[in-house]
């Protein structure tokens, strides 16, 4: 399952936003398979969420089902469960392999509103042209340094519209656009940022607005991001008859 996560949305915590998918698969009858165990669970996972504060429009979920489903039937059912902001925009039925296993880069919009275009462009030609930027983040396991260079496989700068919490009407901003491998330690937009304060003293005036605007394979020729959910929309990859037992909707 594909589903965005938009406006005053994107400040839910990943916690919430796994609760309030919880609810939604009860509200709509979907036919959840649980865990075993003394505590059982259900069988929903989570590929490669977004952090807090950033907005989304590619994020992706698989559920264990434990009987056939339509899966434009369990798209509509939990996108009306779900708060708006929380939008259901894609499900279809899972085939072999793992979701998680597509997803191997992020394709990022970030807007600076404020920002000076030309400085902004000098820092990215510094940013590219360096060999590593180390940069440092406060982790669960105390401060850590690693390298943001790395995973960067694209990175642009062009011009556009934000309107921030103080603004009625939209102002001219900064807009980069970032294609960023997923790696160990994730690189995420913000570190991005860090980079290039640090390779050209380049700082946005006000905090930057963070889209993911894309997730899945990268096409090694192009650069371009392919449709993860891909494979499992071919129709012409089996014809064998489905094991009985769980299915999985993702």
């Amino acid at each position: 399952m594909r589903y965005a996560k938009r406006g005053r949305l994107r400040f839910t915590s990943h916690r919430d936003i796994s609760r309030a998918v919880e609810r939604a698969v009860r509200r709509a009858g979907i036919p959840v398979a649980y865990s075993a165990g003394f505590s059982p669970h259900p069988k929903i996972s989570y590929a490669g969420a977004a952090p807090t504060g950033v907005a989304s429009e590619a994020e992706y979920l698989e559920i264990g089902v434990t009987a056939q489903c339509d899966p434009d039937q369990v798209r509509q059912g939990l996108d009306a469960s779900l708060p708006p902001g929380l939008d259901v925009l894609d499900v279809v039925e899972a085939g072999p392999g793992g979701l998680a296993d597509r997803l191997e880069v992020s394709d990022w919009e970030v807007r600076l509103p404020g920002a000076d275009r030309e400085l902004a462009e000098v820092a990215v030609e510094k940013f590219l042209a360096a060999g590593t930027v180390e940069v440092e983040r406060l982790t669960k396991k105390g401060p850590r340094r690693f390298d943001a260079r790395e995973a960067v496989v694209r990175l642009t700068v062009s011009e556009g519209t934000a309107r921030t919490a103080a603004q009625v009407q939209e102002e001219p901003c900064v807009i980069l656009r970032m294609v960023v491998r997923h790696m160990t330690p994730a690189v995420r937009p913000d570190d991005v940022l860090t980079g290039l304060r640090l390779v050209a003293d380049f700082a946005p005036p006000v905090p930057p607005e963070v889209t993911r605007l894309a997730q899945g394979p990268l096409d090694a020729t192009t650069g371009a991001l392919a449709d993860p959910l891909g494979l499992d929309r071919d129709d012409t990859r089996g014809g064998e008859a489905e094991p009985a037992g769980e299915h999985v909707a993702g």
